[in-house]
């Protein structure tokens, strides 16, 4: 399955936020030695060469936009969107898992419950769509405004979408 994420770089240039983008991405695809692989791969946007991954599959993303340009706040918005509707999808699973079904059961993974609990408290993977600089997880809504605040006091804040398979 394919999905688009987000990574939050300082960065003083859009060609120097895309290689910091692409840093982001190589970690979570394992390519470097602190990565754990939590995705098979990536594509960013700048890449022509591809018929399936990219821009073949979600059309035109910018390859890097400041956070306070449009471009930026709309990435920023499909980003946070992202991250709110499926921590509600994977809670809403968990809740009815809770209501329905036993406590063996939930055990078993019948209806994949055990899936639906690892989702809602995951750090990274499909069910995280937005990451920071070093490749965390933005899972919270205080998380994202720190990293927002302290874009203040350094160089520019850009969001470099990719288009991940996992």
């Amino acid at each position: 399955m394919h999905m688009v994420i987000y990574a939050l770089v300082e960065a003083p240039t859009q060609h120097d936020a895309l290689v910091e983008g692409k840093a982001v991405f190589d970690r979570l695809v394992g390519a470097n030695p602190h990565g754990c692989a939590v995705f098979d791969y990536y594509c960013t946007f700048d890449e022509e060469d591809t018929t399936v991954a990219g821009k073949a599959r979600w059309g035109d993303l910018p390859t890097a936009a400041p956070i306070n340009s449009e471009e930026g706040g709309e990435l920023l918005d499909r980003a946070w969107n992202a991250t709110k509707e499926e921590f509600q999808r994977n809670l809403d699973r968990v809740k009815e898992a809770l209501d329905e079904l036993s406590d063996e059961a939930i055990m078993r993974d019948e209806d994949l419950a055990r899936h639906a609990f690892h989702q809602v408290g995951a750090y990274e993977g499909p069910s995280v769509p937005m990451y920071d600089q070093h490749a965390m997880g933005i899972r919270h809504r205080d998380q994202l405004d720190r990293v927002l605040e302290e874009e203040e006091d350094s160089q520019t804040l850009w969001i470099v979408p990719a288009d991940v398979h996992f």
